[in-house]
C-alpha cells in the first residue's frame, strides 16, 4: 500500500509538470541559447552538455520543478539549434547573466552536466552574487589535468588545440563512428547511446569542436576559492573503471575541487557520464537532499 502511494504521488507530479504551462523565451537578447520555461517558485536554471538539447533534463524537471521555476537551456549549435559566430562558452556565460537580472531573479540554483556544469562554476566564479547553489554533474574544473595534475596553461592550450584540429579533420564517416564508439563509453543503455549519438550527429561540428577547445584549454581550479554558492558535486564511476581504481576516482575528484571551500563531493558506482540516465534515482535523490 505505501508504495502504491508513493507511486501515485511521483505520477500526480509527472502530470502536474506536464500540464504546467511552458514557453520559450525569446531568443534577441541572449543567441547563445534557447531557453524553455516552465513551472513556477523559485527558480533552477538547467545547463546540458557537449551536444546535448535541454530535453536531457526532462527527468529532471519533472521531479523537481513542480515547486520550482525550470528554465532549460538548449545552447546555440547543439542537437540542431542554429550555431552563432561567437566563441561559445564566453557568450553563454556573459548572456546567461543577463538573463538573471532582466529576469530578476534571486540567486538561482544552477545544474549543470558535462560542459554545462564546467559553465556553472565559471558562473559562481565570476558572477558570485547571482548564483544561489550549483549542482555539478560529471565534470572536472581541469578536465585537462586528469592524468597530468601539474599540466602547464601552454600545455593545456596546445593539446585542446590538436584536439580541435583533429575534429574538424575527421571525415564524416569516420566522425559518426567515433561518436558512437564514444557515447558507448558515456551512457549504458543501447537505446540511451543511439539518443546521444543523434544530437551529436545534428550538432554544428565546429561548434562542438570551439567549444571543447574552450574547455579543454581552461583550468578552473583556481577560480573556484571565488565561489560563494553551495556546491554539490555528482560523479559517475563506471566509465572509469576498466582503468582507474574507485579510491583513485574519487582521489581525483577531491584533489581538482580542493579550492572550493565546503564542497560535497559523491560517486555513483553504477553510472557513467549520464548520470540522469543510467542512475536517476541516486542522481535525484542527491538533489534533492541538497536543495531541500
Amino acid at each position: 500500500m505505501f508504495k502504491q502511494l508513493i507511486r501515485s504521488t511521483v505520477f500526480a507530479a509527472a502530470a502536474l509538470v506536464s500540464a504546467l504551462p511552458a514557453c520559450s523565451a525569446h531568443a534577441a537578447g541572449h543567441p547563445a541559447f534557447n531557453v524553455k520555461v516552465t513551472g513556477a517558485g523559485a527558480p533552477v536554471i538547467l545547463i546540458p552538455g557537449l551536444a546535448s538539447p535541454g530535453e536531457v533534463w526532462d527527468g529532471t524537471v519533472q521531479r523537481f520543478c513542480v515547486t520550482r521555476q525550470c528554465h532549460v537551456l538548449t545552447l546555440a549549435g547543439f542537437a540542431g539549434t542554429p550555431a552563432i559566430e561567437a566563441p561559445l562558452l564566453p557568450a553563454v556565460e556573459q548572456q546567461l547573466s543577463a538573463y538573471i537580472a532582466e529576469n530578476r531573479m534571486d540567486h538561482p540554483v544552477l545544474i549543470g552536466h558535462s560542459m554545462g556544469a564546467f559553465l556553472a562554476l565559471k558562473m559562481a566564479a565570476d558572477h558570485p552574487e547571482q548564483v544561489g547553489r550549483v549542482v555539478v554533474v560529471d565534470t572536472l574544473p581541469a578536465l585537462g589535468a586528469r592524468q597530468t595534475p601539474n599540466i602547464t596553461a601552454e600545455q593545456l592550450e596546445a593539446m585542446a588545440a590538436q584536439m580541435r584540429d583533429r575534429f574538424l579533420q575527421t571525415d564524416n564517416a569516420a566522425f559518426a563512428a567515433q561518436q558512437r564508439r564514444t557515447a558507448g563509453t558515456m551512457v549504458t543503455c543501447e537505446a540511451d547511446v543511439e539518443r546521444v549519438v543523434g544530437w551529436s550527429l545534428k550538432s554544428d561540428r565546429r561548434t562542438m569542436a570551439t567549444a571543447m577547445y574552450q574547455m579543454l584549454a581552461d583550468d578552473l581550479r583556481p577560480s573556484l576559492a571565488r565561489i560563494k554558492a553551495p556546491t554539490l558535486v555528482l560523479g559517475g564511476v563506471a566509465s572509469f573503471k576498466a582503468f582507474m581504481p574507485r579510491g583513485d576516482v574519487e582521489a581525483m575528484y577531491r584533489s581538482q575541487y580542493q579550492n572550493l571551500s565546503g564542497v560535497k563531493i559523491e560517486l555513483a558506482d553504477s553510472a557513467r557520464h549520464f548520470i540522469m540516465y543510467d542512475d536517476a534515482d541516486w542522481m535525484y535523490a542527491r538533489i534533492g537532499q541538497f536543495l531541500n
